[in-house]
């Protein structure tokens, strides 16, 4: 077994050590990492009456919802590439994904304090297992996906092949935003209960319902949301293949992954102060 050295000098002055000490605790990590991808998947349908059929409500909910406020009036969302309740289903699971990929973290670390507590372990292995889960609960909504597709007989595109790339991105950014926040989570209630409301209003600025707007001041709110270029770009992939987003979703891809190294990093810093509090 390696020996592990605990000094008083912080690791980021050694940044080529850290960096390979970050490599090999996520190489140790993917046994556990699969474990507890098992272990919450196996607990989160088995306590559930209805099992997978949760997985399809949201989206089914909201087209619903939002083809009859279509139908009726209330709203106009504008020209979809696709049948209207298709686009929003679609659009739906996509930005589900998105916000559990988000959720995932906190939960995460938050449900494992007894064991950061008493446990040493790579933390990333929390992580990682519930990126896992959020992959495997996309896999569920893909059938409704494909059916709706079959119902609609929408074509695809060859491009449909490159759409998972442009999903795991998304995955990738709701991670990144998880795993900030999910130290902070750990200590303070707050940071779950706020999530909800700050999810929220960010739906109202991504092109779920409605396509993205060419005008105004909330056209321009809604392209410069970070979430804008990954989503299109999926939907856009995995049906027209045209793409209307390629240099946004580039940009936000490679913030995306410098950032997300860097919140690895800062994420590794924070948890020793973490277990520290959680365990006085």
């Amino acid at each position: 077994m390696p020996r592990v050295y605990y000094t008083p000098d912080s690791s980021l002055r050694r940044p080529g050590q850290l960096l390979r000490q970050m490599g090999r605790d996520l190489l140790a990590s993917r046994e556990l990492a699969w474990r507890l991808m098992v272990r919450d998947i196996s607990a989160q349908y088995r306590q559930s009456a209805l099992g997978l059929f949760w997985a399809f409500v949201p989206p089914i909910a909201m087209a619903v919802g939002f083809t009859f406020a279509s139908q009726s009036n209330i709203i106009q969302p504008g020209v979809t590439d696709i049948p209207y309740p298709a686009y929003v289903m679609f659009s739906t699971s996509l930005w589900q994904t998105f916000v559990e990929a988000i959720n995932g973290p906190i939960q995460a670390v938050t449900i494992a304090k007894p064991m950061l507590a008493r446990v040493n372990f790579p933390r990333e292995a929390i992580i990682l297992a519930k990126v896992g889960e959020v992959i495997f609960n996309f896999g569920i909504k893909l059938f409704l996906i494909v059916a709706l597709f079959l119902v609609y007989r929408i074509s695809v595109s060859w491009t449909v092949i490159l759409a998972p790339v442009a999903l795991f991105h998304l995955i990738l950014l709701g991670t990144l935003v998880g795993t900030l926040l999910s130290p902070f989570g750990a200590l303070y209630q707050d940071v779950a209960k706020g999530m909800s409301m700050v999810t929220g209003f960010w739906l109202l600025l991504t092109p779920v319902v409605f396509p993205v707007p060419k005008e105004g001041v909330f056209g321009v709110l809604v392209r410069l949301n970070p979430v804008t270029p990954l989503l299109v770009t999926t939907r856009e992939l995995a049906t027209t293949g045209v793409l209307t987003q390629a240099p946004a979703f580039w940009i936000v891809s490679g913030l995306t992954i410098v950032g997300l190294l860097l919140t690895w990093i800062a994420f590794r810093m924070a948890m020793p102060y973490v277990i520290e509090r959680i365990s006085a």
